[in-house]
């Protein structure tokens, strides 16, 4: 049985990290209020290296629509807007000598609409990789009664466990995609 838990463990931790990536990547999306966790994934040209930007400066929230970005190298200013314009998030930041200030435009109702279509496509990875996980656990299952080492009442119980911990991470991705809906529609 020893197998049976680490086959279950190994798709709960799997599950719970296709969780977060998906929670990281609609974090991403942009509402109309200024987030810092927007920023992330955006990368800036620090002397030749691509370095994480909140690893080049701090990012503070001036009021519900700015973002204030001091670059520790002030030097860094040009590339760090660069960078932020290069981003898909469709954001211009402006630069008052060593402060690059991002104002967060209003959404419109068709913007909101894309972005409310890109979190639904970002909800569906989320759940294909859980399922693929699902899908991964329950061959590790058959492979070990195969083996002899699990009966079919073992498999069984194996395809209603797998089947419930599925479920809960499926779930738990609908209620974040349910949340940034409402975050996206609140004007």
């Amino acid at each position: 049985m020893d197998k049976y838990e680490n086959i279950l463990n190994d798709c709960e931790t799997r599950m719970g990290s296709s969780l977060k990536n998906f929670k990281e990547s609609i974090q991403k999306i942009r509402t109309g209020r200024a987030n810092p966790n927007m920023l992330d994934g955006i990368m800036v040209d620090y002397y030749g290296v691509d370095t994480p930007l909140n690893q080049c400066c701090s990012i503070t929230v001036e009021d519900s629509k700015t973002l204030s970005l001091t670059p520790w190298d002030k030097g860094l200013v040009q590339e760090i807007d660069k960078a932020i314009q290069k981003s898909d998030l469709g954001i211009n930041p402006t630069v008052a000598g060593e402060v690059i200030r991002i104002i967060m435009p209003p959404l419109t109702e068709e913007s909101r609409k894309d972005l409310i279509k890109k979190a639904k496509g970002e909800a569906e990875n989320g759940r294909v990789a859980i399922r693929n996980i699902r899908r991964d656990a329950m061959t590790s299952m058959k492979n070990l009664e195969k083996g002899g080492e699990l009966t079919e009442d073992d498999i069984s119980d194996s395809e209603k466990d797998i089947k419930e911990i599925t479920e809960k991470y499926i779930n738990l991705v609908d209620q974040s995609l349910e949340s940034k809906e409402k975050d996206l529609l609140t004007i």
